[in-house]
């Protein structure tokens, strides 16, 4: 003997409840995705930045040629990146602050240096 559909009114709530499961943990794998992304990005700005300053600070300081802030832009445009703002500071020093050329979902990364000569 069969039993009707009627019989048995919770056939096929397993199937939704794997599905809506399915779409939750996709989800969260796509945000972690997400995170891990801005993560790397907001490194690859601050290398830039890193870089940016040091190089700048050793133009300023005449151990390279060039203008600070020019060779700033030209290192961080060889890092995938451009300069938002170069400055002078006391005792030798300049500060950088970088953007990476690439966005996210979650907008652009920064990057901010500063560098000078040793202590």
């Amino acid at each position: 003997m069969s039993r009707s559909f009627l019989d048995q009114p919770e056939r096929g709530s397993g199937t939704v409840l794997a599905a809506g499961l399915a779409l939750v943990v996709i989800m969260a794998m796509a945000l972690v995705l997400l995170l891990a992304q801005s993560a790397v990005m907001a490194s690859r700005a601050a290398a830039a930045a890193d870089l940016s300053a040091l190089a700048a600070a050793d133009a300023l300081r005449g151990l390279m040629v060039g203008e600070p802030c020019v060779v700033a832009e030209q290192v961080a445009s060889r890092n995938a990146a451009r300069v938002v703002s170069c400055s002078e500071g006391a005792g030798q020093t300049i500060e950088v602050r970088t953007e990476l050329i690439a966005r996210t979902m979650l907008g652009t990364a920064i990057g901010r240096a500063r560098a000078g000569p040793p202590p």
